[in-house]
């Protein structure tokens, strides 16, 4: 068999992100409440930084129908979760990928980003809010990482994770009156 030669070097190129989603989900990045009567949306991401904005659109638009302080509070906590997935797992592994899923119920959303997991062995329970940062070490102030979780800790009505070492899902509950969140205390 010969010998394969080496890939040239391609030129950059620049792609409108809304041109890379499928015709039959664009209304889930438009940001307009058009459709606030689901119950469930799914996507799924490739794990690549690049993808983030479409990550925050998605997130908006699923929280379109409430008001502006809500919106920016889920998409900030669930571009969070996304970003985790990117840095520590599979997921941000050439060709690996994340998938968001957003739960709506009377008392507010839920976000569930399912990543494709780490090398890790397992951890023996789910973790859950209460303790829930006793797995992991303070956040110093100064650091550049360790902070994510400790702010959805913080800011979201209630969070955990769950799962083995070849995947995992990290969720979070947002009420729609913000209850158990620190932000209106901030």
């Amino acid at each position: 068999m010969p010998a394969l030669a080496p890939m040239p070097p391609l030129p950059e190129v620049t792609v409108a992100l809304d041109a890379l989603v499928p015709p039959l989900y664009r209304h889930y990045f438009n940001r307009r409440p058009d459709r606030p009567y689901y119950l469930y949306r799914r996507y799924d991401f490739p794990g690549l930084t690049t993808f983030l904005p479409l990550v925050r659109a998605f997130l908006d638009t699923c929280a379109a129908e409430r008001g502006g302080e809500y919106r920016y509070l889920f998409a900030l906590l669930g571009t969070e979760l996304a970003s985790n997935a990117i840095a520590h797992t599979h997921s941000g592994r050439p060709g690996g990928n994340y998938s968001l899923v957003v739960r709506r119920s009377q008392a507010g959303l839920t976000l569930t980003c399912r990543d494709d997991g780490t090398d890790d062995p397992p951890a023996s329970e789910s973790r859950l809010r209460a303790g829930s940062l006793a797995a992991f070490t303070d956040p110093q102030p100064d650091s550049r990482s360790g902070t994510g979780l400790a702010l959805v800790d913080a800011l979201s009505s209630s969070w955990g994770d769950s799962g083995p070492g070849g995947f995992r899902r990290v969720w979070f509950h947002l009420a729609y009156d913000l209850s158990g969140s620190a932000w209106r205390d901030a």
